[in-house]
């Protein structure tokens, strides 16, 4: 998919969830949960061993099952990873960090990347290498003000937190004023223990409730 339509989808949603179980059948049964609570684009983590058997088979569940819906790679952190990812069917990167040989493959193959930038010159760095799409990292560590400080200085990126971001609206809120386009959610929303307890019914519910507040917000 070209790279502004996977831009727009995940605005249109205004967050991006983010997740990683071993377990296969739990993360095939996470993916179908927030699936099921209307989210549109999600980010599969690629840590440990497991992951990217994991990752094959949401793609095989996500072609049968759910038409339309994009499954991005995150913490991809070299060529070889992304290259193996998208042969694996993956539909966008994301890097904990910029990373210029991902940021060019990326261009080359027309697929959307989002690299992790902390600092203005990282931030400078990713635009210059023809990135749209900054995922501002980690967010707990930077915060919406920072962002607001800096927001001026790069008027034609997209920016997104991830780390930190909790599933109030006034967590939620603070961001969207600072001017992110969406949030990226992680163990805020898909927590190790709503996994464990195989409480995929909570996961949905959750995830439901937060895409309304960033609809509310976004509609002020």
């Amino acid at each position: 998919m070209a790279v502004q339509q996977t831009i727009d989808i995940i605005i249109a949603q205004g967050m991006l969830p983010l997740y990683f179980n071993a377990d296969e059948t739990v993360s095939i049964e996470v993916l179908r949960a927030l699936h099921g609570a209307g989210v549109r684009a999600v980010e599969y983590t690629n840590r440990g061993e497991a992951a990217f058997d994991n990752f094959k088979k949401l793609v095989a569940v996500r072609n049968a099952e759910m038409p339309g819906l994009l499954l991005g790679i995150g913490t991809v952190k070299n060529l070889q990873d992304a290259q193996s990812y998208l042969e694996a069917g993956a539909d966008f990167f994301v890097s904990p960090g910029f990373v210029p040989e991902i940021a060019a493959f990326a261009a080359e193959k027309e697929v959307f990347y989002a690299p992790g930038c902390m600092t203005p010159t990282e931030i400078i760095a990713a635009e210059n290498a023809g990135v749209k799409f900054i995922k501002l990292f980690p967010g707990d560590m930077l915060g919406p003000k920072y962002l607001s400080t800096i927001r001026d200085i790069f008027p034609k990126l997209l920016f997104m937190p991830t780390g930190g971001v909790d599933t109030t609206h006034e967590s939620i809120e603070s961001w969207f004023k600072a001017g992110v386009c969406a949030v990226g959610m992680g163990s805020k929303l898909v927590s190790k223990q709503l996994m464990a307890d195989k409480d995929y019914t909570t996961i949905a519910a959750s995830t439901t409730a937060v895409l309304n507040t960033i609809q509310s917000i976004k509609s002020k």
